[in-house]
Formats: structure tokens, sequence, C-alpha cells
């Protein structure tokens, strides 16, 4: 990495400007960088400058409006609406290079693939405004607020939303579905695996143990190389964890095949000497994984953060907090009990041990916040453990009952 060649005659220059994402590419970020842009050129030198508007309404505004025109006409390129750059599906920035962006999020690999070969770029957060302000300046790092443009009035930055692209292009089949309706699988594309509801009491056995201040969405699946994978949740599980814990999988697919035995009536010496420790009974005891980490789920609401664990056998994830409502919210839709823990409780556990929580279900259906549960360590020792579950609504109670989303609308619920 050679930042110093940026630096050209005591100012630095960008290779690369990007406005994208659920924050970057609204309305109003986009609007005013065409005002910037307005008449201006990015030059032909090595700098270029991208823009995805957040959906594909707000293209369509900004296409009728003739903003999109301005953008283009100054020679920045316009790009569907599509989160890709966010992590690593377009956009990519190159070798060496300096990519300014105003992106959803900015972590190790986040705006790009999983560094190989001795590749590796520097990507800044920037606002939109001074994206456009540098790109009328050739690539010069330049502030909004050091370049003269006229403002956009309030009347030009309203936005009005039309969902009519929407109502042409998807089916709402909720509660009418069409069962003579065919659909298509691509040889890489995969229907979900059956989830199993949760019994009365729950054994999960950690599989990975992070004790990093957060841990991001792109560590729990990371971007990049799994692109390909995104409707084939069996292939795409199997890059769970693979950049921080790469012996998650194979931990979890083990704990999962013992899920898979109990339900046949087959239960593992391992499962009946721990249940042995802590009077418990297989057949009232779901066997699942599960993840401890202190502050999960920073970073993009991709759901398969979450998905992959359940489809690897996922039950429980315990941490102090999460880092964001939107991951607790995908742990609930796919079956994961969002366990916490207080801050003063020092999780000194490893993986290969056991945590029990006994009568988890009515517990979850009864509203109770605190769930005393038990750690067996691999020593054979047993600690009682106290967890918590706060804030589940009525909804998220029933589908943590049922397994996953998916279940609590095959059995019926959900219905207007």
């Amino acid at each position: 990495m050679d930042l110093c060649r940026n630096i050209v005659d005591g100012k630095v220059t960008c290779d690369q400007g990007v406005i994208v994402g659920c924050s970057g590419g609204m309305y109003e970020n986009i609007v005013e960088a065409a005002a910037i842009l307005k008449d201006q050129s990015i030059g032909n030198g090595y700098f270029d400058m991208s823009v995805y508007a957040s959906s594909t309404p707000i293209n369509l505004a900004i296409t009728k409006n003739g903003t999109a025109t301005t953008l283009m006409e100054a020679g920045a390129v316009m790009k569907p609406a599509f989160c890709g750059p966010c992590f690593g599906a377009g956009d990519t920035p190159a070798n060496n290079a300096l990519s300014i962006r105003h992106a959803t999020r900015n972590f190790a690999n986040r705006e790009g693939s999983k560094p190989g070969n001795g590749q590796i770029s520097a990507v800044a957060l920037m606002d939109a405004r001074s994206i456009a302000a540098t790109a009328a300046n050739g690539g010069v790092l330049t502030a909004a607020t050091d370049f003269d443009y006229e403002l956009p009035t309030a009347e030009d930055l309203k936005y009005t939303y039309d969902g009519s692209v929407y109502a042409k292009r998807c089916y709402e089949g909720f509660g009418k579905a069409d069962p003579t309706a065919e659909l298509r699988y691509g040889p890489n594309i995969k229907d979900w695996p059956e989830m199993p509801a949760l019994e009365d009491d729950l054994l999960v056995k950690l599989c990975a143990v992070i004790h990093d201040p957060v841990t991001t969405t792109d560590e729990l699946i990371p971007s990049g190389e799994t692109s390909s994978y995104r409707s084939n949740p069996i292939g795409l599980s199997e890059f769970a964890l693979s950049r921080r814990v790469p012996e998650y999988v194979a931990r979890s697919k083990a704990v999962r095949a013992l899920e898979e035995a109990r339900e046949k009536g087959e239960v593992a010496e391992e499962v009946k000497a721990v249940l042995d420790k802590v009077g418990g009974c297989a057949c009232k005891t779901t066997i699942g994984s599960c993840v401890f980490a202190n502050k999960p789920g920073d970073g993009s609401a991709r759901e398969q953060a979450a998905s992959c664990q359940k489809v690897l056998g996922g039950f429980a994830n315990i941490c102090y907090e999460y880092a964001t409502k939107r991951y607790r919210s995908n742990c609930i839709n796919w079956g994961i009990v969002p366990f916490t823990m207080d801050k003063s409780i020092e999780f000194n556990y490893e993986d290969g041990d056991w945590v029990y929580i006994p009568g988890v279900k009515a517990a979850i259906l009864e509203g109770k916040e605190d769930i005393p549960a038990k750690v067996i360590t691999k020593a054979g020792e047993v600690i009682d453990l106290p967890l918590q579950c706060k804030g589940l609504t009525d909804d998220e109670k029933l589908i943590l009952k049922e397994g996953c989303l998916m279940n609590y609308y095959a059995a019926g619920y959900g219905k207007a």
C-alpha cells in the first residue's frame, strides 16, 4: 500500500468515488450531488465516479426530473439500485487505490472481496456532496463546503414516492398464493431445509466464542466470494464465520447431526452424558449450536448472517448486547433465541462447552425475561448462567416457538 503516490502537488488525489446504498444513495444526496456537478466534468483521468440510487422508485424520480441526466453529462456512471458495492460485488476498489464512498459501513473487507494475492486498497467514508465536489475537481479531495455551487431548494429536495414500478413487477401473493404457478430453479437455487420447532428445553453447544468488542455481519457471513450462493442457503452457510472462526461450520454441522439423530429417537452418548448432569430429558430437549459474541450484528442488514446459523443448526446466540435491532430481529425470524447477559457476568466458557436452558419454550411464551441456564464445561463442571431474553413481542414469541418465521406462517399465524 502506497498512499504517498496519491499526494500530488501537496493535494490528495482519489482514484474512485462511489455514492451507493441505503444511506448514500438517498434522493436528497443524489440531487445535491447533481447540483454540485451541474455543468462540470469529472475529467478523463484515472478518477471515476459511480452513483447507485438506493431504490428503483428513487431511480425513477431522478430520471424523471433530470438529476440522472446532469450526473451523466458530468461523466458519472449511473448504476441500477443495487447494494453490491457494500459487499464487494460492484465497483470493488482497485489494488493500491484510494476510494471515497458514501456507503452504509466501512469495516475490514467490507467494500471488497476477501484480500488475496497481496492485493489491498484504501477505502474512506465520505459524504455524497463532498464526493461530488471531489469529482468536479478532477479527483482532488475536496470538501463540499469548499466548492461554490447553487444549493437545491426545499422543493428540489422534496421526494415523492412512486410505487408503481413495484406494483407492475412484484406479485403480492400473501394470502392468495397461486399453486399453479411454476417456480423455476436453476442448478444453484436450492430450497430451505426443514427447520425444527423448539422443544420444551434447549441444549446448545458453543461452536464459536468471540471476545472482540464488535462482531460484524460481514464476519458472520462474508461478502464477496459468497455472492453467487445467495439463492443457495445450504451452499452459502458453508461460509459462515469463515474469516473469523473457520472451524465454526464443521462444529455446527456435528451438533446438527446430533439433533437429527435425536429426532429419530437416537440419542448420542455425549448428549446423554450432558443431560444426565443436569437432569434433562432428550425427548423434550432441542439440540442446537450457539455463538457467543460480545456485541454481534454490526454492519448491513443481511439476513444471511442469521439464516446461515440456522441452516447449520443454530438455536441460540448469547451476547451482552446486539449491535443492531435488525440483526436481533433476523435471529428471531430464523428461530434463534436472542439471549443476552448482564455485563457484570464474565463469559469464560469455550467452544465445546454446552449450555442447557430448561423450560425455555414456556418461559418465552409467558414473557419471562430472566431465564436461568446451566453451563456444562468440557471438564464436566456445571455452572449456573443467568440469561435474559428481553422485549419479545407476541408474534416473536410464537416465531421462536415454531422454529422460524416460515414455520410461523405455515402454522397459520400472521394472517390478516
